[in-house]
């Protein structure tokens, strides 16, 4: 245990005094940082959905009678352009439509196509018939709801026009047709769609995690058969010691630098949260409890990945060899997260219920379960049970590769291979 522990202190010394390693994290810690204190000097309305008056007089210093002597919402608001050659169009209806828009009548087709040409005008309506109408806009954005938002309101000039023309009071009609009702809903359990944002967020995070650290403990472990350092460690310390030295310094460094990172951005969030007017609520205001068990369950599935990937870096011993080493544990760790992707919108499946009992996949599936769907205790106590016997035997196998791998030399040991040679050892 000695030997460990002065294996695992070194190791990490290591990470922690790497300049690399240090700016890196800072750089992402402040860069998370910066972007989300933008909407404090920065108008971000169109994106937030706040209003942009307000954001810019707070930014300034602005006085209200200064907020007051421009138009409240005209700044941010389309211009659109309308042509009624049908003549059945109420403009009072349309601004019911379309609040923030700014209407400009026209006076041909000729007009709206120039205004929109000229960009004076946003975007451009013909009303040809009664049911029907031309869409006149420069550039189409790829959200333009334009469109979909008038076609609302054609149909209800369409059931004016006919109660005008039927003597029918469209008023008491529409009274009749649209009666308000009152819902009250009430979630006894889980919120699947507020949920689902966030828990995509964390999955995609921790496969990041897996494979961007996996892959640099392969290459702390390799570094040093290709130096031939390796030849006075085994001297001096137990293979045992040094892979879990190295492993589990490897996984704190990177969890110390992730958890830095998103310390970060979730409290710069939490500051600025009411200027981004609740924006970015289904990405970063995660429960404490669903980070509780993401942190449980996250942390297991990538220390099991940092054994393996530490056991694929013991079977090679060029640096330039690892991928190929490690491709087959990379399709692993494709496959689930594609799959923890695609299923997430079925937490209580058959599927996701036997991935969250896999601990290839557990770290992922289950604690979007416990965020999303419906999990007994005892699924939970067995899967981290699961979870944490698998852990301890991905480290017991990865130092019997690293003992059987630390002095051979040249090519790469096929695992087939090296899982032979250690049985026959046996």
């Amino acid at each position: 245990m000695k030997q460990f522990f002065t294996v695992f202190q070194y190791e990490l010394k290591e990470y922690l005094k790497n300049k690399s390693f240090v700016i890196m994290t800072l750089i992402l810690a402040i860069a998370g940082a910066i972007v989300l204190f933008l909407p404090r000097f920065i108008d971000l309305s169109d994106f937030t959905g706040a209003d942009a008056k307000t954001q810019i007089s707070e930014t300034k210093g602005d006085t209200q009678e200064e907020a007051k002597d421009g138009q409240d919402s005209d700044d941010v608001s389309d211009s659109l352009c309308l042509y009624d050659e049908a003549g059945i169009t109420n403009m009072e209806v349309l601004k019911q439509f379309f609040p923030t828009a700014n209407w400009r009548a026209a006076k041909s087709v000729q007009e709206v196509k120039d205004a929109v040409e000229s960009k004076e005008a946003d975007a451009g309506f013909v009303v040809t018939a009664i049911d029907s109408y031309d869409y006149y806009v420069y550039n189409k954005d790829m959200y333009d709801g334009n469109p979909s938002v008038f076609e609302e309101a054609m149909r209800t000039f369409s059931r004016m026009a006919y109660c005008a023309e039927h003597n029918l009071d469209y008023a008491q009609i529409m009274q009749m047709y649209d009666a308000p009702i009152k819902a009250n809903e009430v979630i006894l359990n889980k919120d699947t769609g507020s949920n689902y944002w966030y828990c995509y967020f964390l999955v995609i995070l921790v496969f990041m995690l897996i494979v961007l650290y996996g892959q640099m403990i392969a290459v702390s472990v390799t570094s040093e058969k290709s130096n031939r350092a390796i030849e006075v460690l085994v001297t001096s310390t137990t293979p045992n010691s040094l892979l879990f030295g190295k492993v589990i310094a490897g996984a704190i460094g990177g969890l110390l630098q992730i958890g830095i990172v998103l310390a970060a951005v979730l409290i710069s969030y939490q500051i600025n949260r009411d200027k981004w007017n609740g924006a970015l609520d289904m990405f970063l205001q995660i429960p404490s409890s669903v980070l509780l068990t993401f942190a449980t369950f996250g942390i297991g599935g990538y220390l099991f990945y940092a054994f393996l990937y530490g056991a694929m870096g013991a079977l090679v011993s060029k640096t330039e060899d690892i991928s190929k080493s490690s491709s087959g544990l990379l399709v692993i760790i494709m496959g689930v997260y594609f799959f923890s992707l695609i299923q997430l919108t079925n937490p209580d499946g058959m599927i996701m219920k036997i991935l969250s009992f896999l601990p290839i996949s557990s770290y992922s599936t289950m604690f979007a379960r416990i965020a999303m769907g419906t999990v007994d205790t005892w699924e939970i106590l067995v899967s981290f049970l699961i979870l944490a016997v698998s852990i301890f035997g991905a480290g017991v196998i990865g130092a019997k590769l690293y003992r059987m791998g630390t002095l051979r030399y040249g090519n790469p040991i096929k695992l087939r291979t090296a899982l032979k040679s250690i049985r026959s050892e046996e």
